[in-house]
């Protein structure tokens, strides 16, 4: 461990388990897909809701936000979790892993949801382009300058400072 540089090694020191970042990826996707679901809810399928019949709407707004949410919530299991997968066998970490998890995820959840092999084929493609493309270009939500920040100092105040 001694040739890792600080994100790689606050990587593999990381507390989460593989199942434990699948069930966070499927628990993100859930709640994306029923954020979307509601907002895809509000612009099409839903008519204009009146008193006396508010609750076939809302009926079928809750379908749809179900529907959008466990959607989501497959795709996100499964691609973190076959990225884990792959990452474990390969013993490597690279745009390799997330490009597998999301031909995978893409080819099972939305393959199944379309009823199609070309639509399986093109789903997974899709999302394994999109992954790859992310993962080798390096987006992150961190920037790593190399610093090291914690919750303390190291150094010792003067009686001056305090």
């Amino acid at each position: 461990m001694d040739g890792l540089d600080p994100a790689e090694r606050r990587y593999l020191e990381d507390e989460d388990t593989p199942t434990m970042k699948t069930i966070k990826g499927a628990t993100t996707g859930l709640v994306a897909g029923t954020i979307f679901g509601t907002i895809v809810a509000t612009w099409y399928d839903v008519p204009r809701v009146e008193r006396s019949v508010a609750l076939p709407g809302l009926i079928r707004t809750l379908k749809m936000m179900g529907n959008y949410g466990m959607t989501f919530a497959a795709i996100g299991g499964v691609y973190i979790g076959v990225e884990q997968l792959v990452q474990h066998y390969r013993s490597k970490r690279d745009f390799v892993n997330g490009a597998v998890g999301g031909f995978v995820a893409g080819s099972t959840i939305l393959g199944y949801k379309g009823r199609s092999i070309p639509t399986a084929i093109s789903a997974g493609a899709a999302l394994a382009v999109t992954s790859a493309l992310i993962d080798a270009g390096g987006q992150t939500t961190r920037i790593d300058n190399g610093k090291e920040y914690y919750p303390y100092t190291t150094k010792k105040r003067s009686t001056a400072d305090s």
